[in-house]
């Protein structure tokens, strides 16, 4: 496949995920008006009666602990273990892209745009569930965070194509220089240094 070819079939892509994106909004309001709630001001309002019904699906949580399976209650310290280090990482790499991307130039990631902690608005989640979806809603959010972070800083430092395809490259990479291409490589490297118009903002 020639590059020109490549950049249809790329364009050809972005229009279809604009179009995805688009879809997937409409399904959104759809979901809000079937399941009576709205967003104002990034926080969710249930209708009194919606949350009511949802409470009537609450499972207590003496019977959620009595039902618990031994395995699931065996690995739980494991899991919450890990949280002193996400906490650490997520510290260490806002500190290091307010210091380094201003140095950089790069546009700084929006933090607070990947991590949504919403799941402790439904009422038919108790207590010991509303803390397991938080610690989800954060240790996601904050991957999502470190990809965007990491994706910008490989586009300043090293903006080369592997050799072989990952499973699921960063949407960045596609702009990086062909494996291999020494001679683009150095004519193109303060360009995609200083070119930052198609990262997600």
């Amino acid at each position: 496949m020639t590059n020109s070819t490549l950049d249809e079939v790329l364009e050809r892509l972005h229009a279809l995920q604009a179009e995805v994106e688009e879809e997937i909004d409409r399904l959104l309001d759809e979901k809000r008006e079937l399941f009576k709630y709205t967003l104002e001001q990034g926080k969710v309002r249930f209708d009194q009666g919606m949350k009511t019904l949802q409470l009537q699906q609450r499972t207590g949580i003496w019977t959620y602990l009595r039902h618990a399976r031994i395995r699931h209650v065996l690995t739980v310290p494991l899991i919450y273990s890990l949280v002193f280090l996400l906490v650490a990482l997520d510290v260490a790499v806002t500190l290091y892209q307010h210091i380094c991307f201003r140095i950089y130039k790069i546009p700084r990631v929006r933090r607070m745009d990947y991590f949504v902690i919403d799941r402790q608005h439904l009422a038919y989640l108790n207590a010991i569930e509303k803390i397991h979806c938080a610690y989800c809603g954060y240790a996601n959010g904050l991957i999502e965070y470190l990809r965007e972070v990491s994706a910008r800083t490989e586009k300043y430092w090293c903006p080369i194509k592997h050799a072989r395809r990952t499973p699921d490259p960063h949407y960045l990479t596609e702009q990086f220089v062909d494996y291999g291409d020494a001679k683009t490589y150095r004519k193109r490297l303060k360009e995609l240094k200083d070119e930052w118009s198609k990262i997600k903002q």
